[in-house]
């Protein structure tokens, strides 16, 4: 049996780049959101297998900035655990919507978002080309929007 144990990073921690670089891209990109999120680590025993960086965009509404699970604990129900703490967090601090912005050219994500409830909502234009310096490849296609995902939370 698997021992999983969520943890919260403390304010001043060190930060869990490299986990979360399997989900950003660059260490400027994290750093744009990073340091006003909560950051929270999946653990197997006392192995870091997963984080998760949620971003309080109002007093309504979470967003999850950063969520990523390392390649060996992948398609084993890990992301899922992940969705439905953020879940949880946002249920306990009364927000009414959670939501996710990932790449147009990210299929893989946007079908587990929605499988987990989310619905899409908006696309942000040349997200990827006027925020980072270098054209980023995904799926062999050059990522350039942002789709931008919500899921309302009911009691």
């Amino acid at each position: 049996m698997e021992n999983f144990t969520f943890i919260s990073i403390e304010s001043g921690s060190e930060i869990p780049y490299g986990l979360l670089l399997l989900a950003d891209e660059t260490v400027e990109a994290i750093d744009r959101y990073i340091f006003k999120s909560d950051i929270y680590l999946l653990q197997n025993g006392v192995e870091d297998i997963a984080v998760m960086a949620l971003y309080k965009n109002s007093n309504t509404e979470l967003e999850i900035k950063n969520i990523a699970v390392v390649e060996s604990y992948r398609s084993k129900g890990i992301g899922s655990i992940l969705m439905n703490k953020a879940k949880e967090i946002a249920k306990e601090h009364d927000y009414k919507t959670l939501t996710v912005g990932t790449s147009d050219t990210g299929f893989q994500q946007i079908r587990f978002y929605e499988k987990n409830g989310f619905i899409k909502k908006g696309i942000l234009r040349d997200f990827f080309i006027e925020n980072y310096p270098d054209p980023i490849y995904e799926n062999g296609l050059q990522m350039r929007d942002m789709v931008l995902l919500t899921h309302h939370l009911t009691e």
